[in-house]
């Protein structure tokens, strides 16, 4: 029997180690993962191939994440544990579980379960009893897990996120120029989609002496860009970047902003972590979610939810204190070396694997 099977909700680049050993973009957590866990890699692909009629059937009714769980269960006398990425695979592969008399231990990535499908699928069929361990990115969805469904404290771990500090590292920019066109005032970026409040931003950038590009695209969200339709002051630039042209993009800020809609998970995280590693500042509104990343005033600056005079007057702030924006943004790339890089975050999962 193997030991761990670990999920990848998507397609694993066949190329995916060369373009890494390139530098062409950052190391995959789940490559990082199964190297630390001794453990064999699932992705859609592997999952289509191996279910055959009845994958296809499940596919059908409720998408590529329902057939990664399935081809999971389908494996639970090959493992001692499976690991799973996310909510969207290890709800269903738990209620697949409970209805087996499986003795497959199952870990899961948590990003949100507070949200009304999510809490019904948990309410009804009490799918938790057959996950071991939840794995939460924010302290507000630990106590949220804790307290609904009366778990141990003990199965329920917060860590905290990651990024690649060898790839998001000031000392690997400057290899490409962006050619943004922009002029010799400071500037400042904000970086993807994921309930992001630009509308906010863009109002409280209006008219100030900075340069502002907001790199409107993510890998993994699927909402819209919230500066469509609107009003973009002459300051601001709206563009999409490669992971590769947005290191460059960091190098090239003074600091960043990371303006959110008020959640209760950490949304923002990659980007702010991303910014952290190349040695910037970051303004954060701070969200129900989102308070575990940045130490107020030491590696940033927290600001209320859509509170555009607050905003506009903590980004005038760090303009106009270059050297405590720095200070800051050191203070972050060594807080992220320290405790939030890909190999800590790996190692640490790994002795829960165990």
């Amino acid at each position: 029997m193997n030991s761990v099977l670990l999920t990848v909700s998507g397609v694993i680049d066949p190329h995916i180690e060369e373009k890494i050993a390139r530098g062409e973009r950052p190391m995959a957590d789940y490559l990082a993962m199964a190297e630390a866990f001794g453990a064999d890699l699932l992705d859609y692909a592997i999952a289509r191939q191996s279910t055959g009629r009845v994958g296809r059937w499940l596919e059908r009714i409720g998408g590529p994440d329902l057939v990664l769980a399935w081809a999971c269960f389908t494996r639970r006398h090959d493992y001692q544990t499976c690991f799973t990425d996310g909510e969207q695979v290890g709800l269903p592969l738990a209620l697949f579980l409970k209805m087996s008399r499986s003795r497959l231990r199952h870990l899961m990535i948590v990003h949100i379960l507070s949200v009304r499908k999510k809490m019904i699928f948990l309410d009804w069929f009490r799918a938790q009893s057959r996950i071991d361990r939840f794995f939460v990115y924010a302290t507000w969805q630990k106590r949220f897990i804790e307290e609904r469904w009366h778990i141990p404290a003990e199965r329920v771990v917060w860590t905290p996120f990651m990024v690649d500090t060898d790839f998001f590292s000031p000392q690997k920019a400057g290899q490409v120029d962006l050619q943004l066109g922009l002029d010799h005032r400071p500037v400042i970026c904000a970086v993807g989609l994921e309930f992001r409040d630009y509308p906010t931003l863009l109002e409280a950038v209006d008219g100030l002496a900075v340069n502002v590009v907001i790199a409107a695209a993510s890998p993994w969200s699927k909402r819209e860009d919230s500066t469509t339709g609107r009003k973009i002051p002459e300051n601001v630039l709206v563009s999409r970047f490669t992971q590769f042209e947005l290191r460059e993009l960091y190098a090239l800020s003074d600091f960043m902003v990371m303006p959110l809609e008020n959640v209760p998970f950490q949304a923002g995280v990659t980007a702010i972590l991303e910014a952290m590693a190349m040695g910037k500042a970051v303004i954060c509104s701070k969200t129900i979610g989102q308070t575990d990343v940045i130490i107020d005033g030491k590696t940033g600056i927290y600001v209320p939810p859509q509170d555009v005079s607050a905003l506009r007057r903590e980004i005038r702030q760090l303009i106009e204190q270059p050297q405590e924006t720095k200070r800051m943004g050191a203070a972050g790339r060594e807080l992220v070396l320290q405790s939030m890089n890909l190999h800590a975050y790996a190692s640490r999962l790994a002795e829960y694997v165990k």
